[in-house]
């Protein structure tokens, strides 16, 4: 199925409308750490938006279907698909580890998941402050390591917990693979997690059936508004939101439900 969206490059400069950019939080400038920002073209000084908040999945992955994440900032696309890159900021936030050089953006899975908690406060809080993301209007997205990521790190803390309005998770979730290799991957330490999520709605899709999900959801006895989609690719990968088809639409519809702005169910073509 061809793309009908196409992913801005990520680019060094300024912040301005229709671009995206990469940034580094302050008090975080001695270090390597970066995320990427984007501002949809109609962004203005002191207006107020709301924000995707996206993780990315691992780096380093690659499947005989030919598909390929490289675990950065910059080669999310799961956030700009969904609003197709309109009334949303999105911002694509790293997990962050220390190396010989310093601090700096992890490729595989969490680093320090409380330091990568702790810029994520201070990211959101410094965009409100900024550029005008609304702190009511919040929604944490990720695919693969990145869906494990809205409950593992968005979860983690009565800190960062109360930030968000809801969750779109794609492809894995939190709690349901407990081989996982990093600390605190059981279920008992997953369910305090999934129990800061406070009756929030989740959106919860997966290639080829979210069952797995379903069937853990339902025996921890944590309810919440869980919608769940069944994407139709066998793809491993977050490109399927850059193409028609159901489930994208299905997600935009779903963001309207909640008093967001819905993104149109059909993009012009590119």
């Amino acid at each position: 199925m061809p793309a009908d969206l196409r992913v801005p490059v990520m680019e060094a400069g300024a912040p301005a409308a229709g671009k995206r950019v990469k940034q580094t939080t302050p008090g975080w400038q001695a270090s390597q750490v970066h995320h990427s920002l984007y501002l949809p073209p109609d962004w203005k000084s002191g207006g107020k938006y709301p924000m995707l908040v996206e993780y990315p999945g691992n780096g380093g992955y690659t499947n005989h279907f030919g598909d390929v994440c490289n675990g950065t900032v910059e080669g999310c696309n799961l956030g700009y698909g969904i609003c197709g890159g309109r009334d949303y900021l999105w911002v694509c936030l790293p997990f962050i580890e220390d190396a010989p050089t310093g601090k700096r953006n992890a490729r595989n899975w969490w680093g320090d998941a409380d330091k990568t908690a702790d810029y994520c406060v201070a990211t959101v809080q410094w965009l409100a402050k900024e550029f005008g993301a609304d702190t009511k209007a919040l929604v944490l997205c990720g695919f693969s390591r990145g869906a494990i990521a809205c409950n593992y790190v968005g979860l983690r803390q009565d800190a960062i917990a109360p930030l968000w309005r809801a969750f779109i998770c794609h492809s894995h979730y939190d709690g349901v693979n407990t081989k996982w290799p990093y600390a605190d991957a059981d279920r008992t330490a997953a369910l305090a997690r999934l129990n800061r999520l406070a009756n929030r709605p989740q959106f919860i899709s997966h290639e080829g059936s979210t069952e797995a999900t379903r069937a853990y959801l339902n025996q921890t006895g944590v309810r919440a508004p869980f919608t769940f989609a069944d994407i139709p690719f066998r793809n491993h990968s977050d490109e399927w939101v850059l193409r028609d088809c159901e489930p994208r639409r299905q997600v935009r519809t779903w963001l309207g439900s909640l008093g967001l702005p819905a993104p149109p169910t059909k993009e012009p073509q590119l």
